[in-house]
């Protein structure tokens, strides 16, 4: 299993991703902005850019503790 790219701990199941981490300017480097929601899984991937998004203290978050 390849792991995705990046993963980012969040503290809601909406997140937003641009493909840009930290780059003033955002999305001009990235890609187009997506509102993304994270499921019963505990997670979401970006569909441009890979990125994992997990909840903090959900299931996906347990289980990279583990």
């Amino acid at each position: 299993m390849n792991q995705p790219p990046e993963t980012v701990l969040s503290d809601t199941a909406r997140v937003k991703c641009d493909g840009s981490n930290d780059i003033r300017g955002g999305s001009a480097l990235g890609h187009p902005r997506v509102w993304l929601e994270i499921d019963e899984r505990g997670f979401v991937e970006c569909g441009y850019c890979d990125k994992r998004f997990v909840l903090r203290g959900g299931p996906a978050d347990k289980a990279q503790a583990a």
